[in-house]
């Protein structure tokens, strides 16, 4: 179990610096798009399953340790380590997807607030208050996470 638990960042590592590979041999041929989303979309899951396993095994050496006598069975133990896992996934889920969310709001806002703010500089400070609202959607997430890991 030591060695799962030593191997799986350097797994996580190796996961996260794949696609730097194409950069770093400077090849001539470009890479797709669709290559690029296919290694990006891998590299996800990848790093899903793996934040999952290593979430997850927390709980299950604790209890391990608990049956072999290492640990002192607590409540308390058992709620910080069992518990936070699955506040720890919540957490970033909230963020991650008020992120992305903000982000697409963004994209679609800014170029239209920029092209009408060129026409008639007047319409600036109507146009940045619907780049506002789609950066509130990241900080809303950002807030919600922040009453996950908190909240009792």
């Amino acid at each position: 179990m030591n060695i799962l638990i030593l191997t799986l960042p350097l797994f996580g590592l190796a996961i996260t610096l794949l696609p730097m590979v194409p950069v770093l041999t400077s090849s001539k041929k470009p890479i797709s798009i669709k290559q690029r989303l296919t290694i990006h979309l891998i590299m996800f899951f990848a790093m899903l399953i793996l934040t999952t396993i290593i979430l997850f095994s927390t709980g299950f050496v604790a209890h391990a340790m608990e049956i072999a006598g290492r640990l002192k069975p607590s409540s308390v133990a058992k709620s910080a380590v069992g518990d936070s896992g699955f506040k720890f996934l919540g957490a970033a889920g909230s963020t991650g997807l008020g992120c992305i969310g903000g982000g697409i709001a963004v994209g679609g806002a800014a170029p239209a607030a920029i092209a009408s703010s060129s026409e008639n500089p007047d319409n600036f400070g109507k146009s940045m208050i619907f780049v506002v609202l789609g950066e509130g959607i990241a900080i809303y997430g950002l807030v919600v996470s922040f009453l996950i890991l908190f909240a009792n």
